[in-house]
């Protein structure tokens, strides 16, 4: 039997427009669709589908519940195209023994966490 794979996540907001377009400007998807109601953001193998629903309160009231990790190849680069884009900081860049990591707060109170690993975290993976 084949194993199940995250290919993606429902990110719902009050307001997808403003939200989709902080991730398209901060985190540059590989492609920006829409598919039915859904804007549909590309990153590798992985779809974020950005919709709105009535069950959601304008800020997340509980951001650390799950984070967005996205892996980067050039996280100083990112971390200003998401300052750039307006985002407010829970953790700024930090090298952590030559990884670099940062957690960034999207505009409706989600964290994203970027993250560069170095050749040796890499390695002992």
């Amino acid at each position: 039997m084949k194993r199940p794979v995250v290919g993606g996540m429902l990110l719902a907001s009050t307001n997808p427009e403003r939200l989709r377009t902080w991730y398209v400007t901060a985190l540059d998807p590989e492609e920006n669709t829409d598919i039915q109601q859904y804007g549909v953001l590309k990153f590798g193998e992985f779809f974020l589908f950005i919709d709105t629903r009535e069950d959601v309160s304008d800020k997340n009231p509980e951001p650390g519940r799950a984070i967005l990790n996205f892996h980067v190849a050039d996280a100083r680069a990112v971390a200003a195209r998401m300052e750039q884009a307006g985002a407010s900081w829970l953790a700024p860049l930090e090298d952590r023994d030559g990884s670099l990591f940062a957690t960034a707060i999207d505009p409706d109170g989600n964290y994203v966490q970027i993250i560069q690993l170095s050749e040796a975290h890499l390695a002992a993976m």
